[in-house]
């Protein structure tokens, strides 16, 4: 964590000043807290195997 005088903070837009690397690392850590603050189990399936479902432009979805 960093602690910035106000009106000192760092742009919004990170890209500038932080690499991909960075970037996905705070994702990720965000990703485990969200899923921490929701009391569920973080996923431990492997990236090819998330599930997932395509919708294609105009195909109905269950949730509309």
């Amino acid at each position: 964590m960093r602690r910035y005088r106000l009106g000192e903070e760092p742009p919004e837009d990170l890209s500038d000043v932080t690499t991909a690397e960075a970037r996905i690392a705070m994702m990720a850590a965000l990703a485990r807290e969200g899923w921490a603050a929701a009391g569920k189990a973080y996923p431990a399936y492997a990236r090819d195997a998330t599930p997932t479902r395509l919708f294609r432009p105009g195909e109905h979805r269950d949730d509309e």
